[in-house]
């Protein structure tokens, strides 16, 4: 896209009265292969490409968007979303302000070693399906039925250039790949379960070869058998309990990332997805001990929520949620900056040309810690090891809080025992945070697509932490 033609628009919306303008075009090309129960189901090439405007006029904010991207195409978008804003202006109780911000400008571009659109379709597909196998293979030696397997694999590229009336201008190029599977064990006499598993990185083809996805699926499909075949139900009560990094990613993405929105304390996206149990005087507040630190990082790399400049130009950065079991900040736009005398920490994302920038995670996960694995159980005289989970729910101001294990032990004098079946876990968000007592050293990610607003926007991102060990904590039992 011509970049003179994109600061010409800036320059024609500040002409017709606005006192601040923004443009972006983005560029998302989508490949996709689906695989059910061995048979290819979908496969799909598909780009959306387009121009968005923002403009502030009066105190009023407009947005508007189009897939026309000629110079009369783009006149008409910024004369349109000048009107749109110079209109909200006179229907707004407070105006809108946009605080200062470190701004971006260069370009940013995450070049893979082996390009996706290099990688025959062919290959793609078979590769699936050899997963698939292995998955059938493995579920056979472990005398279970593997009824239901689902296998997609996307790549997708987005590119976008953002310009605004104050500064920032930043072209970026991020390309990303996906692998989700959804796996169905069942025996007659035990039941069934299912396990979900999201792997995703920035980068290219190398990020598939490095997963190893025939070894997952053998050890996955592996667990499955075994929670089935072995896993026995036990009585509940309080015990210390250990959760492995995908059910600490989960929590860290749930309890310390979207109440840590600042646009919920603020009551907009109260009507959408929900409200905070924090409020603006909780800055500082202890909710956990002095070994949680939760931290939102964009700028990580081969992260799957990987960026640099957030949507509004703000130049990306590491930032802490929770230091020392303490609430450290909120994840900020320059709006909701402005309204809490903060600065924007460049969390306004976007999904789409279409949608508006809105405050969203990218990287969300519980810093490490200094305990080594064996140390981490080594003095649980009775517990539960919850290495993943089956399920998890949590309320809408992110206060109490339900998982569900799915692979899980029983730990006896600092061993692991016995599997068990459906260990749960019910606590609010305080108690969990205060009741860690050893953060370990490794920490693991998995991808997901986070979604919020209205229209719905899924946007990428990496959930994770290091296994991470509570002590005398309630869990319901399952016998």
């Amino acid at each position: 896209m011509d970049s003179t033609m994109l600061k010409e628009m800036v320059d024609l919306a500040l002409s017709k009265g606005a006192g601040y303008a923004e443009i972006r075009f983005q560029k998302d090309s989508h490949d996709s292969t689906l695989v059910k129960n061995g048979t290819p189901e979908v496969t799909s090439i598909e780009t959306d490409r387009g121009v968005s405007m923002r403009a502030i006029v009066d105190g009023g904010l407009g947005f508007g968007a189009t897939s026309l991207i000629g110079r009369r195409d783009l006149r008409d978008l910024a004369v349109r979303t000048v009107k749109a804003a110079r209109a909200a202006s006179r229907l707004r109780s407070a105006p809108v302000h946009l605080g200062e911000a470190d701004l971006a400008k260069g370009t940013f571009e995450v070049r893979p070693r082996v390009r996706p659109e290099n990688v025959d379709r062919e290959d793609r597909l078979g590769l699936l399906q050899e997963v698939d196998r292995e998955a059938g293979e493995a579920a056979s030696r472990g005398g279970v039925a593997l009824p239901g397997r689902y296998l997609s694999l996307d790549t997708f590229t987005t590119e976008k250039h953002i310009i605004t009336s104050d500064g920032a201008d930043l072209r970026s190029v991020i390309p990303r790949a996906e692998v989700h599977m959804i796996l169905t064990a069942a025996v007659p006499s035990k039941g069934s379960v299912q396990r979900s598993i999201s792997l995703g990185e920035s980068g290219g083809w190398e990020a598939v070869e490095r997963w190893d996805l025939v070894r997952k699926v053998r050890e996955e499909v592996g667990a499955l058998g075994k929670v089935l075949t072995t896993g026995s139900g036990f009585k509940g009560g309080s015990l210390d309990v250990v959760l492995g990094p995908e059910v600490v990613g989960i929590i860290a993405h749930e309890s310390a990332g979207h109440p840590g929105e600042a646009d919920r304390m603020l009551g907009r996206e109260a009507a959408q997805a929900g409200e905070t149990y924090l409020g603006r005087e909780d800055i500082g507040r202890t909710v956990g001990s002095g070994l949680v630190n939760v931290v939102d990082d964009p700028t990580l790399e081969r992260s799957f929520g990987r960026y640099m400049s957030d949507d509004e130009g703000v130049k990306a950065s590491r930032r802490y949620l929770i230091r020392d079991g303490r609430i450290e900040a909120l994840l900020h736009n320059r709006e909701t900056a402005a309204a809490m005398g903060a600065e924007s920490n460049g969390s306004s994302r976007s999904v789409s040309f279409d949608r508006e920038p809105i405050v969203r995670m990218a990287n969300t996960f519980v810093e490490a810690g200094d305990h080594g694995e064996e140390e981490i159980f080594e003095d649980v005289r009775r517990g539960i090891y919850m290495r993943n989970f089956m399920e998890w729910n949590i309320d809408d101001r992110r206060f109490n809080q339900r998982y569900v294990g799915l692979e899980a032990y029983l730990i006896v004098d600092g061993e692991l025992g016995p599997m068990v079946r459906n260990p749960v876990l019910e606590i609010t968000t305080p108690a969990l945070w205060s009741a860690v007592d050893a953060v370990g050293k490794e920490v693991e990610f998995s991808s997901a697509h986070c979604g919020k607003g209205d229209p719905m926007q899924a946007i990428p991102v990496w959930t994770g932490g290091p296994r991470m060990r509570l002590r005398n904590i309630w869990m319901g039992g399952s016998a």
